[in-house]
């Protein structure tokens, strides 16, 4: 299991703002059936997850060849964030649902919404790194190996982590501001931070535009600009062999179908009045849960590439364990 590591929150600041110790969860649903069913389901998906995710990474590691690719080695770092993303929710969402009672302690939700956001916002920035290395690799071939070298690519994975940390952080700040005196049940399976709002025991409407700054704007903002960057690489494969368009058309499909599926989600539960609604259960199942699962299938059946190399890397171990 991939380790969440979060900064460690200052007890004298959490008790100072809260009478809260615990959140009460009400999960996906309260209905018996309904819970077992989320159980089979999310503990499925969660291998799935961890399973291709870091299948993808071991064997891009272990081919020199995608290794030493900057679109390979983004692609490793994509799929270990998934499983970092996912490792932070569904882990505790499973066990939860063999409980009737499911409670998580203040820090622990706190920890859990640093978590969503600080590996959200890294993600952001990775896919963004993903489709500048698609636009410069098909607009301009010749420059490609002196633009993304290794330096560079160093560089956008500190800008990554420090986008998605600081992102993080000021999330977290202005949620352990809120003083939460009272109720403390939360509809949701997740430290949801709407949900959290509605829990405050003061006016938060201000809190909740800042948040749709923060993450519903932004979110808005980088989908249109990589769907623009992505509509400009397409219109540019005009010039390109038949052969080159087929190839470029597979691998920029990929990442279109990554990017919408990892931002709609996002757009639909930050970029809109900050306020509860009934299938935020339905679309956090999405970004936390479905989507991690689903990308290294859509990265692998549409990239002979990554196919071949995970044929390669099977085929080794099979033949070290014959040799055993």
């Amino acid at each position: 299991m991939v380790n969440v590591v979060a900064p460690t929150f200052s007890n004298e600041i959490m008790q100072n703002q809260s009478f809260v110790t615990e959140f009460v969860l009400l999960g996906l649903s309260q209905n018996p059936n309904v819970q077992k069913l989320g159980f089979v389901v999310c503990l499925f998906c969660y291998i799935a997850t961890l399973g291709g995710n870091l299948l993808t990474v071991v064997t891009i590691i272990s081919i020199p060849a995608l290794r030493d690719s900057p679109m390979y080695y983004f692609l490793a770092f994509l799929s270990f964030l998934d499983a970092c993303y996912s490792s932070a929710f569904t882990p505790k969402m499973i066990v939860d649902s063999l409980y009737e009672r499911k409670t998580i302690s203040f820090k622990g939700c706190m920890t859990q919404l640093f978590a969503e956001h600080f590996f959200g916002g890294v993600e952001v920035i990775v896919l963004t790194t993903m489709a500048f290395d698609r636009y410069v690799a098909i607009c301009k071939p010749l420059h490609y190996p002196s633009i993304m070298n290794w330096r560079l690519c160093g560089i956008l994975m500190g800008v990554a982590w420090t986008g998605g940390f600081l992102h993080s952080v000021i999330q977290i700040l202005f949620t352990l501001q809120l003083p939460f005196c009272g109720p403390n049940v939360i509809d949701h399976f997740l430290c949801d931070l709407y949900q959290l709002l509605k829990l405050a025991c003061t006016d938060t409407h201000i809190f909740g535009l800042l948040v749709v700054a923060n993450s519903g704007f932004i979110c808005i903002l980088i989908f249109s600009l990589l769907l623009i960057s992505y509509c400009v690489i397409l219109f540019s494969l005009r010039t390109h062999s038949t052969e080159g368009r087929r190839k470029a058309l597979a691998t920029c499909g990929s990442h279109i179908t990554v990017v919408v599926l990892f931002f709609v989600p996002c757009i639909i539960v930050y970029a809109r009045p900050p306020s509860a609604f009934s299938f935020d259960k339905m679309v956090a199942l999405v970004y936390t849960i479905v989507t991690p699962s689903l990308n290294p299938l859509i990265y692998t059946l549409r990239n002979k590439e990554v196919k071949n190399a995970m044929k390669k890397f099977w085929t080794r171990l099979s033949v070290v364990s014959d040799e055993k």
